[in-house]
This record gives structure tokens, C-alpha cells and sequence, in this order.
């Protein structure tokens, strides 16, 4: 009985050596065990894969949608800072870039100030104004980044105000979209062209 226990161990321990010799592609390996060698791919093929269409209304980085009247998607925390820094939000938009604004929330903002309570009672009285349009939104959830995210790459036609760092990151990403937001008490504006495509 102590013969054959021992040839057991040695049978093993022999098998185990095998196994450890045998590269994880040889065909003696049970088809579970065998690592499959990924295929070689071609690097330029990922590249015209991954390319995005363009914008036809974008001139290298020149956005040539952009014009009054302008088109402004509201954030929720750029409305509160707004009210935190005393501004009229249609005053201080027209203040900005000399010209008539037509703000746009979407139904995520309004979702999201909504969620946020009794404390945001007077900014959803202010977008409530008749001046503000709506933008309906078909997604689920009531995120509001990746909406406007996801709006301002099928429409060149706005600027998106925003104080929040995380949006304004992605929205740098996408050419020919200017942000809006509120610095010394008062809107500025990054990345807007000029008449002439010089951005200043």
C-alpha cells in the first residue's frame, strides 16, 4: 500500500515538472489550459477605425456656427454660482459678449436642482422665467455632464456655461465649443472666436 501511495506522489510530482516545461500554446495542454496566441493586429486598421467624423461646421478650430443670438447651455452650479454671486443670469450673459443670448437648460438640470431640494427653490424659480428655453432630453438618469457632453458634440451652435472643473476638462477636448463661466463676480468666456477666427 506504502509502494503504490508513493509512486502516486512521484507520478505527480513528475506531471507537475511536465507541465511547468510545456509552453501555455502546446497542443498536449487540455483545451481549457491552452492560452490562445491573441492575433497580430494591423496598427493601421485601429486608426481609420477610431477616427470621428468632423464637424462641417468647423474651420481647423474656427466654429463658424457661432453667432448672435447666441445658444448657452446652463449648468446646475453655474446658475448657483450665479445667485451666490448676486448676477442677473440674461444681464450678465448679454454684459459678456455684446450680443442677445437664449439660455438653454436641459430637463437633467432642472432634474438635478430639483433633487437637490428646498435650498435650490429660488435658482428653479429663476429658470422657470419664460426667457429660459427648454431642452428636452431622451436619456435616463438625471447626470447632466454627460447629456451636455454628448449635445454639444452633435450641435456646434453652443456655448456651454459651467463652473465645474470635471466638465470643462472634457468640453476643452471638443474643438469650437466655448465655456462660459463665473470668475471676479462676473462672466468670462474662454476659447471664443472673433470675427476674424483669432481666439482670444
Amino acid at each position: 500500500m506504502g509502494k503504490h501511495k508513493k509512486t502516486q506522489k512521484i507520478k505527480k510530482q513528475r506531471n507537475a515538472q511536465l507541465k511547468r516545461l510545456l509552453k501555455p500554446t502546446d497542443a498536449r495542454l487540455k483545451e481549457e489550459l491552452r492560452r490562445k496566441r491573441p492575433k497580430p493586429v494591423d496598427p493601421y486598421q485601429i486608426k481609420v477605425n477610431q477616427v470621428t467624423q468632423q464637424s462641417s461646421a468647423l474651420f481647423f478650430q474656427y466654429n463658424t456656427q457661432l453667432g448672435p443670438p447666441y445658444h448657452i447651455i446652463l449648468d446646475t452650479n453655474f446658475i448657483n454660482f450665479s445667485i451666490k454671486n448676486k448676477l442677473d443670469i440674461m444681464q450678465g450673459m448679454m454684459d459678456c459678449l455684446y450680443a442677445k443670448c437664449i439660455p438653454y437648460i436641459p430637463d437633467c438640470v432642472r432634474a438635478e436642482l430639483e433633487k437637490l431640494g428646498n435650498k435650490y427653490k429660488l435658482a428653479l424659480r429663476i429658470i422657470s422665467d419664460s426667457r429660459f428655453e427648454r431642452l428636452p432630453c431622451l436619456h435616463k438618469g438625471t447626470y447632466a455632464d454627460d447629456c451636455i457632453v454628448e449635445r454639444i458634440r452633435q450641435h456646434k451652435c453652443y456655448i456651454v456655461a459651467t463652473n465645474d472643473k470635471d466638465l470643462k476638462n472634457r468640453i476643452r477636448k471638443i474643438p469650437g465649443v466655448p465655456i462660459m463661466y463665473v470668475a471676479s463676480h462676473k462672466y468670462a468666456i474662454e476659447r471664443m472666436p472673433d470675427a476674424y477666427g483669432v481666439r482670444s
